[in-house]
């Protein structure tokens, strides 16, 4: 038994890989968020009916990886194509494949094993919570947090916010930790975008020039895409 793996409830919220670890085997799905990049980049390539391939930032063989599965590869932020960028991803063609790496949510993704998995974010939050409750009550959310300069784990403003977004929409018993999620967000909700911009992440994107992405994850509940990992590829799901 852990301590730290908050099995008396059935709605749970931890941080990172770690998290994932931790949580993935007493859950009945994961649902990973990762507001300012990954998982805004998930909803909104796969409501454009595109499937996008999770992969570890630090891949060496990432380009054969692409290869093996007939799809595109993501640059990084700031090049040209398609990125980690939402805006980059606004205009992708239905059927596109592609490989997106990410340092967080994308490396997180790939280690929930069997543990169904959805991406959830501000835009999908209510539709990804609705989607989670047909899996069973056990259900956690796992912010993906950034990173230090070290690699070790930034626990951030905005995948708190967007992990609460989605835990106020779930009905059980709450861990302490969900709950402090949920309360987050509340109080942030009424000044969402404003927040978002302000923070560290969203003053480091708008400061190199990624304004409109910011504007792009901070949009709540319009879409109903769920991002679904299935075959180690996020496909499109609507609730």
């Amino acid at each position: 038994m852990s301590y730290y793996d908050q099995s008396n409830f059935e709605i749970r919220c931890e941080w990172g890989r770690k998290g994932v670890e931790q949580l993935a085997p007493i859950s009945d799905v994961i649902i990973i968020v990762d507001i300012l990049s990954f998982s805004t980049c998930i909803e909104v390539a796969n409501s454009r009916g595109a499937t996008v391939f999770p992969c570890d930032w630090k891949n060496e063989s990432v380009q054969e990886f692409a290869k093996s599965v007939n799809a595109e590869l993501a640059s990084r932020r700031g090049g040209s194509g398609y990125s980690l960028s939402p805006i980059s991803l606004s205009q992708i063609p239905q059927g596109t494949r592609l490989v997106l790496p990410s340092p967080n949510g994308s490396s997180i993704s790939l280690s929930t094993g069997t543990t169904p998995t959805l991406a959830g974010c501000l835009r999908n939050a209510k539709a990804v919570a609705l989607a989670a409750k047909r899996y069973g009550r056990h259900i956690s959310v796992i912010p993906a947090g950034e990173k230090w300069d070290d690699g070790s784990l930034r626990p951030s403003f905005e995948d708190l916010i967007g992990a609460g977004a989605i835990l106020s929409y779930l009905q059980g018993s709450l861990s302490p930790d969900a709950q402090v999620a949920i309360a987050a967000y509340h109080s942030a909700q009424p000044k969402l975008k404003h927040l978002l911009k302000h923070c560290g992440s969203g003053i480091e994107l708008i400061e190199k020039g990624f304004e409109q992405d910011v504007d792009i994850a901070t949009e709540l509940n319009i879409s109903d895409c769920v991002p679904t990992l299935v075959d180690k590829a996020y496909i499109y799901q609507l609730v």
